[in-house]
């Protein structure tokens, strides 16, 4: 990223990035092995697994299922997870830190996740986030979620920026891929939910970043 361009907003992926969403996603997949006999699982051997989608964590923790029965563990999965979203997620060490540095600089930041609404606003409620952030782009706000820049390019307009001024934060391929399509600064968001099978040297970065509050050098 050239020094001489100045940033002007923030916009973060959520699940794994802004918040550490892992351990309530987890709690509603074990309800939902639960409901059908299935062995639970750890959060440990999940974590990796967290950011891509409630499908991902049901095939993790029962790679044998056929797709038929996948699907009912998943639909299972997402009703429990409506009523325990938020109960034990928490911003990231370090990123309460760097919103308020935001805050104090008066430099508008948002969300641009491919989680449904239904989930991240009451999330975001529930972490006392909602006032605060200026743009919340859901998976089923736009037709086309990441790693496509619609989305993208959609929370660059609310937050009153051009794309090529705002630095994306993320945890997955996708989140890369969505930024540079949209002409935003990609960074890697080390502390998400990589797991050593992520080849993150093919992935399209332009900062790695290893805790939150490193980010504010670059603004």
């Amino acid at each position: 990223m050239s020094k001489h361009v100045s940033m002007r907003g923030v916009l973060f992926d959520l699940d794994g990035t802004l918040v550490d969403t892992a351990p309530d996603l987890v709690a509603a997949l074990n309800l939902a092995l639960d409901d059908f006999g299935f062995s639970r699982v750890s959060l440990d051997s999940l974590r990796a697994v967290a950011s891509h989608g409630s499908l991902a964590l049901v095939k993790a923790a029962q790679p044998g299922l056929e797709d038929a029965m996948a699907t009912q563990v998943q639909q299972a999965l997402l009703m429990h997870y409506g009523k325990v979203n938020g109960t034990e997620a928490l911003l990231f060490p370090g990123m309460p830190g760097l919103l308020e540095h935001l805050h104090s600089h008066s430099i508008p930041w948002g969300i641009v996740t491919n989680k449904a609404a239904r989930y991240a606003r009451p999330l975001l409620d529930r972490l006392g986030l909602a006032h605060q952030c200026t743009s919340l782009i859901s998976g089923d706000t736009v037709t086309r979620g990441k790693p496509d820049a619609g989305p993208m390019l959609l929370g660059a307009s609310h937050l009153g920026t051009n794309a090529g001024h705002i630095l994306y934060l993320g945890d997955a391929r996708r989140d890369m891929e969505a930024a540079r399509r949209a002409g935003m600064v990609s960074v890697l968001a080390a502390w998400g939910y990589l797991s050593s099978l992520d080849e993150a040297h093919d992935w399209p970065i332009d900062i790695r970043l290893m805790h939150p509050e490193d980010l504010i050098a670059h603004l």
